[in-house]
């Protein structure tokens, strides 16, 4: 199994201002739990961290910990950073087992260019990430779906997927994915004119309820010229 060494070291303190005082040093607070784990406060290095969340697993990395002489397993459980840096300000870990099945969600992607995409379509992606369950060692860099053989309108639903052995999705199997649209100019256009066509169809109606048929005489009562 892949895995990506973090160092960490036990801290004493808790609360806001050690932490902030552990920033300022250029380090990040943290804490790993988990089954069979107490609530450990935990430093951590940022660089490691950054370089993990850059690769191409992103979040889903999974750790090789080593605290106190001791490695564990572990994988980011929540993250937290500067809305305006971007600095990482607390990272939990949750202990992981390498035969333990856990549930993450992992990117999904198109591949290819639809033939309803050539013809002027719109390809739509309705999830980005898909809820998965596997263990660590099977967890996908990503979900990729082939979509150069959808024409207009043309759909893949979960069911449709070959996810890959060991790996199980969390969604409906009947859960539409991903499907070719027309193209929303055309679409718009085609409204409007329906939409046209059919007040003019009603004004048409109303016109003929309310009118007196060609060439007949104004009925009694009628306003009209003196003769």
């Amino acid at each position: 199994m892949e895995t990506t060494t973090l160092q960490a070291e036990v801290r004493v303190e808790r609360g806001k201002g050690p932490a902030r005082r552990l920033r300022a040093q250029g380090k990040v607070p943290g804490f790993f739990y988990g089954p069979g784990v107490e609530h450990t406060p935990l430093t951590l290095s940022p660089k490691e961290l950054k370089n993990a969340l850059r690769g191409e697993r992103g979040r889903n990395v999974v750790f090789k910990l080593s605290v106190d002489g001791k490695d564990e397993l572990a994988m980011m459980r929540d993250v937290a950073t500067d809305p305006v840096t971007q600095e990482l300000l607390h990272v939990d870990l949750y202990r992981v087992f390498e035969d333990k099945e856990l549930e993450i969600n992992v990117p999904f992607r198109a591949r290819g260019r639809a033939i309803g995409v050539v013809q002027g379509g719109v390809l739509n992606l309705t999830q980005r990430h898909l809820p998965i369950r596997t263990t660590p060692a099977k967890i996908p860099v990503s979900i990729d779906v082939d979509v150069t053989h959808l024409d207009m309108k043309d759909t893949i639903a979960v069911e449709d997927i070959e996810f890959p052995a060991g790996v199980e999705c969390r969604l409906r199997p009947k859960l539409t994915l991903v499907i070719v649209l027309e193209p929303r100019k055309v679409v718009e256009e085609e409204e409007e004119a329906e939409a046209a066509a059919a007040a003019e169809a009603a004004a048409a109606a109303e016109v003929s309820e309310g009118a007196a048929p060609p060439g007949a005489e104004p009925e009694a009562g009628d306003d009209k010229p003196a003769s």
